[in-house]
């Protein structure tokens, strides 16, 4: 049941991954959260556990996003020079944070993350007439995503993408680069996190260090067929009708982990 449980989140992971450029962690997080918690493993573990693990699979799940959207000529290469390099930084500091920082706290943390997701997702993306911000804004804002990014488990597109449509990028365009820059947040951020949790007691079975394997083989072995997919329809459906659908799901995923600790 678990094992159907995650190839479920990895094939709806995937799809939000190329339609929305959100890198799927948002859906993976708290799905494998609830499953850790089922088997007993300790609330401190668990959501550094289900972040790792949900930024591996966010770096093989971009692979196949960015080369969909890329094959369209969605992806703009200069803002994706622009901000990857700060975001990178962002990770390592996250990564850091995750590692010092109580579970429980890290834990509601993400729940209040999800709250304000569903939120921003009803709301819509604010389509401004600003340009992007030079470097020390690009800094500044990278290093910010990269931060919470690496501590929530997510691709970065959350915030990414409203950043960009209110810079005036368009959506679509928004939605390709978001996509393109988790792949390196991803990686860099789960490269950490193993290293991060290999001495931390409580871990599960077959993890290198705060990464799960199985989980990790269950959720990838699905979500990477879905990818095109949701790459495909991000420019086929209309965006409104999937953020409100997708807002109503999270507001049910963060409501459900946040009940589990009443």
């Amino acid at each position: 049941m678990e094992i159907i449980t995650l190839l479920i989140a990895g094939a709806v992971a995937g799809t939000m991954a190329g339609l929305l450029g959100i890198g799927g962690g948002i859906i993976i997080v708290p799905v494998v959260s609830l499953i850790l918690e089922a088997q007993g493993v300790s609330t401190d573990v668990v959501i550094k556990v289900a972040v790792g693990t949900s930024l591996a699979t966010i770096m093989i799940t971009a692979i196949s996003s960015v080369y969909a959207h890329n094959r369209k000529g969605a992806v703009d290469w200069a803002i994706f020079k622009a901000l990857t390099p700060w975001i990178l930084l962002g990770t390592v500091i996250g990564t850091v944070i995750v590692d010092i920082m109580p579970g429980e706290i890290l834990y509601v943390a993400f729940i209040v993350f999800l709250y304000a997701a569903a939120t921003r997702l009803a709301i819509g993306n604010v389509v401004g007439k600003h340009k992007l911000p030079g470097t020390p804004g690009m800094a500044i804002v990278g290093t910010v995503n990269g931060t919470l990014s690496a501590m929530m488990g997510i691709g970065g597109g959350v915030i990414n993408v409203p950043f960009l449509t209110y810079c005036s990028v368009p959506i679509k365009r928004a939605i390709a680069t978001a996509a393109s820059i988790g792949l390196p947040l991803a990686t860099v951020s789960a490269i950490g996190f193993s290293i991060s949790g290999q001495n931390e007691p409580g871990i599960p079975p077959a993890s290198i260090g705060y990464v799960n394997l199985p989980i990790f083989a269950s959720v990838v072995a699905s979500s990477i067929l879905f990818a095109p997919l949701g790459a495909r329809l991000a420019h086929a459906l209309p965006e409104r009708t999937l953020n409100i659908s997708f807002s109503i799901f999270l507001f049910i995923m963060a409501s459900t982990m946040a009940w589990r600790l009443v």
